[in-house]
């Protein structure tokens, strides 16, 4: 049987992780890939799920609960890694597993509210706006440490790390120095809070991927590699 266009992507992307992790001394086992499926309809999603891609960030919430309604029967990972807009907070803690842009004590708060305790404790990262850009979500780095205590008081989230989206650029170097700020920073707050399992550096694109390995990502969220490029 001829394999699907998206599984022979999934099976590239695959490699081109262990290709870097190879490079980079890394063991491939700690680097998970996210399948970015934004804009893509839930066939495509069933494709990749058929290979064994099961974790799946979707950036708009209605959108995403349409796609988990009609793939309920599948068992998926839900990433939420869109802007959280106050009036989505309940939809994200009762329909996902992960939300990887927290940067508001304010949204955090909700998301603990209204998170089912049934479910589980809701696993969180906090958005970092490493480039320091205006126009971008995330907390500054200086404020990173304050969030981070607010957090650890909330009883049914659990954060696990950092997420950042740097300002774009094909320059290796300069990925590298994005990535490897966000890396340190994750480095201070292990070191600030050792008992927690802060394990999770979500970062690293189709374009950036390499370089983001080579700082220590656990966590590539992959789109355009994947499913193609979208309208």
């Amino acid at each position: 049987m001829l394999q699907s266009v998206i599984a022979q992507h999934i099976a590239k992307v695959r490699q081109q992780v262990e290709q870097a992790c190879h490079k980079f001394a890394r063991n491939p086992i700690q680097v998970k890939i996210l399948a970015v499926s934004k804009k893509q309809p839930a066939a495509a999603i069933r494709e990749a799920a058929a290979v064994g891609q099961l974790a799946f960030g979707e950036n708009y919430l209605q959108e995403a609960l349409q796609k988990q309604t009609e793939l309920a029967d599948l068992d998926l990972e839900w990433h939420f890694i869109g802007p959280i807009q106050s009036n989505k907070t309940r939809d994200l803690a009762v329909h996902f597993a992960w939300v990887h842009t927290l940067d508001r004590y304010k949204i955090a708060r909700r998301l603990n509210e209204q998170r089912p305790e049934a479910k589980g404790k809701l696993q969180v990262l906090i958005q970092v706006n490493i480039s320091s850009e205006p126009n971008k979500s995330g907390v500054a780095p200086s404020d990173l440490l304050a969030l981070a205590e607010e957090i650890q008081e909330l009883p049914q989230l659990e954060l696990r790390g950092l997420m950042c989206i740097p300002a774009a650029t094909d320059d290796f170097a300069q990925q590298r120095l994005a990535f490897a700020q966000l890396a340190a920073l994750h480095q201070r707050l292990q070191d600030a809070f050792p008992e927690a399992r802060l394990d999770t550096l979500s970062m690293g694109m189709s374009g950036d991927l390499e370089a983001a390995i080579a700082e220590g990502s656990t966590l590539v969220r992959i789109g355009t590699a994947i499913f193609g490029a979208r309208d």
